[in-house]
């Protein structure tokens, strides 16, 4: 008798064409309204393909197209997604008053997000209270972890079986920019100096809703002996000069991470 298991992809090994698809949602989702060519652009699928998984969220009621352009945008049943989720109260209580505090030193944004599959997901901001933005940030919108200051920051953290666990699922993804920063990653040091600075930085953000004009950087927040989430701080990339911003923020953040990891072990789990 066969195994019923024996024609069942390998463990570990991901759904393309699921994984496409996510990547699509993600795309539109992060933006609010895409053309099909950015939607393509974005999510780094030939056109065609990218076409195919848009009709079939259409279909499916995620994504609509607008009808006064052939642009797509997210409908609310986008929300069913997350109806089990039940989020990260305990870090969110913790880190309100002192990411809105930081906010008003500095006046940039900061934004405190946790790890899901490979991305870290927002779980609050300052973008509300700060003149310094191009735009809101809500709880929900996920930025990939390999392309974030606040990934690399968690990537850094975590114990080495569980990062090499995340690096061997991202590097099954085909994607050009993801394969530059492992390569960084495993041959170029990168994590070694973001655990001696314990800052992580990237310039130039390509997965905001407005590609290449921040730039941020982020630490981890602690909760014991584990990471817990990351806050990070985004600036105008126009602004100032990455050294310049870890010279005048660096120690604030790394204050402020601190602070939340302190009042995080008086809130019972």
């Amino acid at each position: 008798m066969k195994d019923k298991d024996q024609n069942l992809p390998e463990r570990g090994v991901p759904i393309r064409s699921l994984s496409r698809g996510i990547a699509v949602l993600q795309a539109i989702n992060r933006q609010g309204s895409l053309s099909m060519m950015e939607i393509s652009r974005l999510s780094g699928l030939p056109y065609p393909t990218a076409y195919r998984l848009v009709q079939t969220l259409v279909y499916e009621g995620l994504v609509e197209c607008e009808p006064s352009r052939r642009h797509y945008r997210p409908t609310g049943m986008v929300q069913t997604l997350a109806h089990g989720f039940q989020g990260d109260s305990r870090l969110v209580q913790a880190s309100r008053p002192h990411i809105v505090e930081l906010t008003r030193r500095v006046n940039w944004p900061i934004t405190l997000s946790t790890h899901v599959g490979y991305s870290m997901v927002i779980r609050d901001s300052t973008h509300s209270i700060s003149a310094l933005t191009f735009n809101e940030y809500h709880p929900g919108f996920a930025t990939p972890m390999l392309e974030s200051a606040s990934g690399l920051a968690y990537l850094s953290a975590v114990p080495d079986d569980e990062r090499v666990s995340l690096m061997d699922g991202m590097k099954q993804i085909p994607n050009k920019r993801w394969a530059y920063v492992i390569d960084l990653i495993e041959n170029g040091g990168l994590l070694e100096e973001i655990q001696q600075r314990r800052i992580a930085a990237r310039g130039f953000n390509q997965f905001t809703r407005n590609p290449g004009k921040t730039s941020s950087m982020a630490t981890v927040v602690m909760d014991g002996d584990r990471p817990a989430g990351t806050i990070s701080l985004a600036f105008f990339s126009s602004a100032m000069k990455m050294q310049d911003a870890m010279a005048a923020f660096a120690d604030l953040l790394l204050a402020t991470a601190q602070t939340i990891r302190e009042d995080l072990s008086q809130i019972p789990r």
